[in-house]
């Protein structure tokens, strides 16, 4: 993120045109914001244009206005956002969306700052920035005759690629940190904050939206936990992790087999640690209490001691178990529930029958 940082820095005070991209919510609006901040067309007008949220009827006349009576309904007079942005910055969002007769007329404008209202025969000048982002693959789409090559050239005098999120998860403590503040204080709700544990867990998360994922995330625990402290167990259930019982339920194709089955395994392991340690707490309650001994008399029977000793195979379950010694125990309970039978024990955990065949001899487990 340094290097889209310090980019930004560097195009900022000058009118090049910027081409960001990057895949959906990784900020690449706030970077059009960054830049226009910095700029010295801050003081002017900053027009946001989602370009695939309009209509391919008119979005021409949204782009660049209509005169009147251009088409039926178009009733007055109407300013386009290119003029709205005039002496600012026009952010094109989703370029990769715009109709091949709608990019000429872009075309036009980055190259002359002129452009034609529909309906009109005027030509109008206007002094403004393009900024544009997709999250599509743009030179594909010059290859697929579906994006104009000379619009791509233009555009992409400046390109920023914005990292996902899973790429700089080192980031994800600021982020949430800024997130629950800002929340907190825009809602006057108090909250404790997330533990480590939670933190880490957040890290580990493949976030397939990105930023805009997390930032909702934060936003919506806040809210369902009533500002209690959230640690790692709270959080998992907010998280879309496959659950076991989802587990036949189809998996994302662009992800790696390893990273889904490493999923599958750790919520079954959350939940597993969960169990545990209400287990251990109800077998402390459980636990009768050694009975206060009166004084002895000579003459007279002890009073009856209880044995509260545990039983010599009787064991408590550790809260405290690190991951590997939860995964170890939480396959070696599965093959011993289905009598050592490896399909369907690997069915069970939601990884394949190979995954089990190591992690039984990375365990050493007797299968």
């Amino acid at each position: 993120m340094l290097q889209v940082y310090e980019t930004i820095e560097q195009v900022a005070p000058t009118d090049i045109s910027v081409l960001i991209t990057g895949e959906s919510g990784t900020g690449k609006e706030l970077v059009a914001k960054a830049i226009h901040g910095l700029s010295r067309r801050r003081h002017k007008p900053l027009v946001t244009v989602n370009c695939g949220a309009i209509p391919e009827g008119i979005i021409e006349s949204e782009l660049f206005g209509h005169e009147k009576g251009a088409f039926t309904g178009a009733v007055t007079v109407r300013k386009g956002y290119f003029e709205a942005a005039d002496g600012g910055t026009i952010f094109l969002d989703e370029i990769g969306d715009m109709p091949l007769g709608t990019q000429v007329k872009v075309l036009r404008v980055l190259e002359g700052h002129e452009f034609m209202r529909v309906g009109g025969t005027e030509l109008r000048r206007v002094d403004v920035r393009v900024i544009a982002a997709t999250n599509r693959d743009l030179w594909q789409r010059v290859q697929e005759g579906e994006f104009r090559e000379d619009l791509y050239y233009r555009l992409n005098a400046v390109n920023i690629r914005m990292p996902a999120l899973r790429e700089h998860p080192e980031d994800i403590p600021l982020l949430v940190r800024k997130f629950t503040r800002d929340f907190c204080s825009a809602n006057n709700i108090e909250f404790e904050g997330f533990t480590d544990g939670a933190i880490r867990l957040m890290q580990e998360y493949p976030w397939p939206g990105n930023v805009r994922e997390l930032k909702n995330l934060v936003e919506k625990v806040i809210v369902l936990e009533r500002g209690k402290r959230v640690d790692e167990f709270r959080l998992a259930k907010y998280l879309q992790l496959p659950r076991l019982e989802e587990r036949s339920l189809p998996v994302h194709l662009n992800r790696p087999k390893d990273e889904v089955e490493r999923e599958f395994i750790y919520r079954a392991l959350l939940d597993l640690k969960n169990e545990i340690a209400q287990l251990r707490e109800l077998l402390l309650q459980r636990v009768a209490p050694v009975p206060s001994l009166g004084p002895w008399r000579p003459g007279h029977p002890p009073p009856e001691v209880i044995d509260v000793t545990p039983h010599a195979n009787a064991t408590v379950p550790n809260g405290d178990m690190t991951l590997q010694e939860m995964e170890k125990q939480l396959i070696e309970r599965t093959l011993e529930r289905y009598g050592g039978n490896k399909r369907r024990a690997a069915k069970a955990l939601g990884i394949s029958e190979r995954t089990l065949y190591r992690k039984i001899k990375e365990y050493q487990l007797p299968f």
